[in-house]
């Protein structure tokens, strides 16, 4: 069965306005259709989230239709934009919920997120790009997510304030190289775990 990869933009804009950090998911979701791997972005700022460690918050929480998403993925990219040195809200909020979703059950007794690859893309024109996938990585480690080498990309410009991705950062060699090593890596992984998944014993819950 194909692949599939799943791109969560948590940027605080909503899809009517445009986002840097889309425009370096675009890039990596080009790697990945060229593997034959089928792709979807979700901005989760159109989406109504609550706060709270349960599947369904009620009051129209809509958490549970983009977790209906996580499970169907091979692979989940998050994509956040730097504010104040952090990852922004919304990449929290994504997080906590997962969190909270992290006791249901694959058809093995494990974490639902096992056997699923996660990698993390990060824009910005100031610093904390490092510090900001650094969080999202070994968080995404502690639920059950496989993180393969390599699977942080990012930009960052000039400290203050100054041009965005789109305006300076989409000629980087650097985030070029490393948007592809990220990608192929996810996909290697998936395609690893597809074929020979974690196996159950001294992994259940």
């Amino acid at each position: 069965m194909p692949l599939k990869a799943l791109y969560v933009n948590t940027s605080l804009k909503k899809s009517e306005e445009t986002s840097n950090t889309e425009a370096l998911m675009e890039k990596s979701g080009q790697w990945m259709t060229k593997e034959d791997v089928s792709t979807e972005t979700i901005r989760l700022a159109d989406y109504k989230i609550a706060h709270g460690m349960s599947l369904d918050m009620g009051g129209g929480d809509e958490f549970p239709s983009i977790m209906e998403k996580v499970r169907e993925a091979d692979i989940v990219v998050l994509g956040t934009p730097i504010w104040n040195g952090e990852r922004s809200s919304i990449a929290s909020l994504f997080m906590e919920r997962l969190y909270a979703n992290s006791d249901e059950q694959n058809d093995s007794g494990q974490s639902v997120y096992y056997n699923k690859v996660f990698g993390c893309l990060v824009t910005g024109n100031e610093d904390g790009a490092k510090e900001a996938g650094r969080a999202v990585l070994f968080a995404m480690i502690n639920i059950g997510f496989t993180v393969p080498p390599n699977a942080l990309s990012y930009w960052v410009g000039e400290a203050g304030p100054g041009p965005s991705y789109m305006e300076a950062g989409q000629d980087s060699e650097f985030t070029k190289k490393n948007t592809e090593m990220m990608s192929y890596n996810l996909i290697h992984f998936a395609r690893m775990l597809k074929d020979q998944p974690i196996p159950a014993e001294g992994n259940t819950l």
